[in-house]
């Protein structure tokens, strides 16, 4: 454990139980319990930073802390500390335009495009006081798809996201304790399908002796197949336009309010129609890349399998995954690693794909779709 400073404060080894979960896309979380009678416990402060073991890119920021007593005495004081990934500190700013423009847009590769708003909001932003000091960008090799984007007084940390699973790029905050910084970097994953030559093919399958458990989940209770899209303007004056298919039973309709994107540029010039009308089109995408009929797979990962985890395989890396009693055989990318340490020893699961939506995923989902009329 280290402070902010990047000082050694001490190290705990004689804990309750350890839970890490590593996100490809998201913020990783950590949770800890230790009793409080344990040397070092009274160091776990809120603000500290926790690096699991000596992985430099396992650093969690602790947020919360919580301890009570019952009738068991000192035995049960135990702290129950909550630390989120060093990500976090993206989720403390929103997405701020360049001076005299209405929004902050881009269109370049996946990987330039994340380090673009991370630099211009939380390294070198027009108000100093919004920098958040200590962190640096590691060098830009111009990896991933192109991506077109615009962003407005959003979540910096939700954009990155949302950069990041359409175009399947990770990223992450690791810390360089010999520079005493933190660097912001992506990643782009190992192919390691059993169809590819380049790499050893990892398969995840109970008769591999690869997995203990599996669960499977496939809906189309959210998709959506046919989007209208409707950019600036009143009534029916309001320019619309259409993006997807599908027909009969296979069509899906959504309705996507993209009021945001202007027929006019900050400098009150109208802006070419096939201009706007490719934006509108590109939201259209975007939106319903969010809506795809859905696969989760989760499992849990045998630590004496044939396949050694951050070797063999790891976050963010394409396997294949199969279970041929149930006729499943899909190649995915590991989205999230859960590692639990406990006195009963170590166990690995794996999300392959996006995982499922929780209560609060679906409401953050509606609730941002409501800010982009009231943000405007």
């Amino acid at each position: 454990m280290i402070t902010q400073s990047f000082e050694l404060v001490t190290e705990i080894d004689n804990y309750a139980s350890i839970h890490l979960t590593r996100k490809w896309h998201g913020i990783d979380e950590l949770d800890i319990e230790v009793n409080r009678h344990i040397r070092g416990a009274n160091e776990l402060l809120r603000g500290r930073i926790v690096i699991v073991g000596s992985a430099l890119h396992k650093a969690f920021l602790i947020r919360h802390r919580e301890i009570a007593l019952d009738e068991n005495g000192k035995q049960s004081e135990n702290w129950r500390i909550r630390a989120l990934g060093l990500k976090s500190l993206m989720a403390q700013l929103l997405t701020i335009p360049p001076a005299g423009f209405s929004q902050d847009s881009v269109k370049t590769n996946a990987e330039t495009a994340l380090k673009h708003y991370v630099d211009v909001n939380a390294i070198n932003p027009i108000d100093t006081s919004r920098a958040l000091g200590n962190i640096v960008i590691a060098p830009n090799l111009g990896r991933g798809p192109i991506v077109e984007w615009q962003s407005r007084n959003k979540n910096l940390a939700d954009e990155l996201e949302a950069i990041s699973k359409l175009t399947g790029i990770g990223w992450n905050i690791w810390v360089d304790y010999d520079n005493k910084t933190c660097v912001f970097d992506v990643a782009e994953g190992r192919d390691l399908r059993s169809t590819q030559t380049e790499n050893p093919p990892v398969i995840f399958a109970p008769h591999f002796n690869s997995i203990l458990s599996m669960e499977y989940v496939e809906s189309d209770v959210n998709y959506r197949s046919f989007a209208v899209v409707a950019g600036a303007g009143e009534g029916a004056d309001r320019r619309i336009v259409t993006v997807g298919g599908g027909s009969g039973w296979n069509r899906h309709e959504v309705f996507i309010d993209a009021r945001d994107i202007q027929e006019e540029d900050d400098d009150g010039i109208p802006i070419p129609e096939a201009q706007v009308i490719a934006k509108l089109t590109e939201r259209g995408h975007q939106k319903l890349a969010e809506y795809q009929a859905e696969q989760y797979l989760t499992s849990q990962i045998l630590t004496k399998s044939p396949f050694i985890y951050e070797r063999d395989y790891d976050l963010g890396d394409i396997v294949t995954i199969r279970n041929e009693d149930w006729g499943i055989a899909m190649d995915s990318r590991i989205t999230e690693i859960t590692e639990s340490y406990s006195k009963e020893g170590v166990e690995l699961s794996a999300t392959f794909g996006f995982a499922r939506p929780t209560f609060e995923d679906i409401y953050r989902q509606d609730f941002a779709e409501i800010n982009t009329e009231l943000r405007k």
